[in-house]
């Protein structure tokens, strides 16, 4: 049996996380198995590489250091966690996967989408998800989020324009996979949020 492998993708303050712990207590509800899990991170070896990542001043590496240590990160995580998760049938839901690094990197940092894809074939095997939704908000409400949050990481200080690069990246990608990818309005309540992407799982459920 196959589980399911569900990613939350978007900018910083849309909602990533708060949605996964939703989706995972509806999921439970329905006796599905889950496995919530985050990127960077998710695994031993992965949560070491999100320190590296994750801390310190933006500019601390260049694109292509980051890439490839987000591709070490996720070979680890998809290993270790993401693979096994899904071949005993739980569904897994995961906050960003490699499309956060064809949007960070790519996008904002100029790799090239082939470069990106080539290192995600050779550490993880070309793992895509079953679904991935796209989160959006207006600038102003992510901007109150971050604030209500604490600020932002190494990765959501990047500078402005770096940021406009990435968000017209997902819905670059979003449209041009519509199999895949949905994106859902996540200015609404999060209650409704969460039932807008059950209700694009209902094939499944």
């Amino acid at each position: 049996m196959t589980g399911r492998f569900i990613t939350l993708e978007g900018g910083e303050g849309v909602g990533k996380s708060t949605q996964i712990r939703a989706l995972a207590a509806a999921l439970g509800a329905r006796d599905i198995e889950t496995v919530a899990t985050r990127e960077p991170g998710g695994s031993a070896g992965a949560e070491a590489i999100r320190a590296l990542l994750m801390e310190g001043s933006d500019d601390r590496w260049d694109a292509r250091s980051e890439a490839l240590l987000f591709a070490a990160a996720r070979a680890d995580h998809v290993a270790r966690t993401i693979r096994p998760a899904l071949e005993s049938g739980a569904w897994v839901l995961c906050d960003r996967f490699v499309d956060s690094s064809r949007a960070y990197q790519g996008g904002g940092g100029g790799i090239t989408d082939a470069d990106l894809l080539t290192l995600h074939g050779f550490g993880s095997m070309g793992l895509l998800p079953d679904r991935t939704f796209l989160l959006t908000v207006s600038a102003d409400e992510a901007a109150r989020r971050l604030t209500e949050r604490g600020g932002s990481d190494r990765m959501g200080n990047k500078p402005a324009d770096y940021q406009t690069r990435l968000a017209a990246r997902f819905v670059e990608m979003a449209k041009a996979e519509p199999a895949r990818w949905r994106i859902v309005d996540a200015d609404a309540a999060a209650s409704d949020v969460t039932a807008a992407i059950l209700a694009e799982l209902a094939e499944w459920l």
